[in-house]
């Protein structure tokens, strides 16, 4: 079977400047899954409320919006490496946010470097994503999907998993110097990579055939369902990722943060697994079948309702989270190969900017929603509620679109 995981094992042994690229994002997602567990580790033992919790995640989410404006401008002006790379050094800079938090008990200092975070992924994305689409061949593009799959788990795998084993264990200012020496080595070999790369680290030259403001006008049907794929995913998946630390604190309230981070483990593992296992070959039918995407998303809320009856057995919590984002991350893997398969190198910065924005926008919407309700009603009834609703109106969504797209 030519899983995503052969493909991109493929496209590693071809090309040195992915080897050094995903080597990179590999540490530099793990200093940044040691300070989620920095984070939330510790605004669980402040015993904050579920809507400050709640809050943190949008937070991790909502400046994005932002950060792909940026990048998208900069990916036409500079190379997307070197856009890369300043990501690095800002998130670098960024770790004075926690570092006076920790030493001054500041709720906010430690939300601030959440907001720092998303604003530096959101401008990280279209530049990866251009950077993917001049450097591999079309028949590579299962093997970036593969990437940004280890990318976006191993920020969490890597880094909840180290932070799991380190908290309350090691000092949290030795963590957060883990954290910065992750940055420093991850600028390092952005570097070599670059040098690597000349060829294809140039800025955008191309032009647009129309007005880069207009560009959703002149999108085939198909071109603006891939782009609402990842968008449709944020609006099923983020209320129950939002709402998992304060389930933690309702499942098991003396011990909410020894629950809530073997479930964030658990978590990226799922996230991990899930699309590797997916055959490279037959990525774009599945991408196209909305039955098969409605499949995986309501087994994934499926398995956040029957979170609250796992109380007595943490196993089972583990193994239901471990599903969820299985599934969940197999929509991500196709969302993603949607948009490198269905644009061309021109457009691909835009429209996966595009995507960024439309995910990060329904889901602090979304987030901003599950957490007034949780505050008033509690996190179950929060979790129930908004989960149903999403998935709704994400299914008459993809139902809309493949009629359009056949009239």
């Amino acid at each position: 079977m030519n899983t995503l995981l052969l493909a991109l094992l493929r496209a590693l042994r071809r090309h040195r400047w992915l080897r050094l690229l995903g080597f990179a994002y590999i540490l530099s997602s793990l200093g940044n899954g040691l300070t989620q567990i920095i984070i939330f580790g510790q605004l669980l033992d402040w015993q904050v409320s579920p809507a400050t919790l709640t809050l943190a995640y949008m937070l991790s989410m909502l400046p994005g919006f932002i950060g792909s404006l940026w990048g998208e401008a900069l990916c036409q002006k500079m190379s997307p490496l070197l856009v890369l790379l300043s990501t690095e050094i800002l998130g670098l800079l960024a770790l004075v946010f926690p570092l006076y938090g920790l030493t001054h008990h500041s709720v906010p200092a430690l939300l601030t470097v959440q907001s720092a975070e998303a604003l530096f992924s959101g401008m990280s994305y279209p530049a990866l994503t251009l950077l993917f689409k001049r450097g591999l061949r079309d028949e590579e593009l299962p093997a970036a999907t593969a990437m940004e799959t280890i990318i976006f788990a191993s920020q969490v795998l890597l880094g909840t998993g180290l932070g799991v084993l380190m908290f309350d264990r090691v000092p949290l200012l030795h963590m957060l110097a883990i954290d910065a020496l992750s940055f420093v080595i991850s600028a390092g070999l952005l570097l070599l990579s670059a040098c690597a790369l000349r060829t294809l680290a140039l800025p955008l030259k191309e032009r647009l055939p129309h007005r880069q403001e207009r560009l959703w006008h002149i999108l085939s049907p198909v071109q603006k369902r891939s782009i609402l794929l990842l968008p449709g995913l944020a609006a099923v998946g983020s209320p129950a990722m939002a709402l998992l630390p304060a389930l933690a604190q309702e499942i098991k309230p003396t011990d909410s943060a020894g629950l809530a981070l073997p479930l964030l483990f658990a978590r990226s593992l799922g996230q991990l697994c899930g699309p590797l296992m997916l055959d490279a070959g037959k990525l774009e039918r599945y991408s196209a079948n909305n039955r098969l995407l409605l499949f995986f998303l309501i087994i994934y809320i499926g398995c956040y309702f029957l979170l609250p009856l796992s109380a007595h057995s943490s196993c089972a919590g583990l193994v239901l989270i471990f599903v969820a984002h299985l599934a969940s991350n197999v929509v991500f893997a196709l969302g993603t190969f949607a948009v490198l398969k269905s644009f061309p190198q021109p457009q691909i910065a835009k429209a996966s900017a595009m995507s960024w924005r439309g995910q990060v926008l329904v889901a602090a919407i979304t987030t901003g929603i599950t957490s007034v309700t949780a505050q008033y009603f509690g996190a179950l009834t929060a979790l129930y509620s908004m989960s149903l609703i999403c998935l709704g109106a994400v299914g008459i969504l993809l139902c809309f679109i493949k009629t359009s797209s056949t009239k």
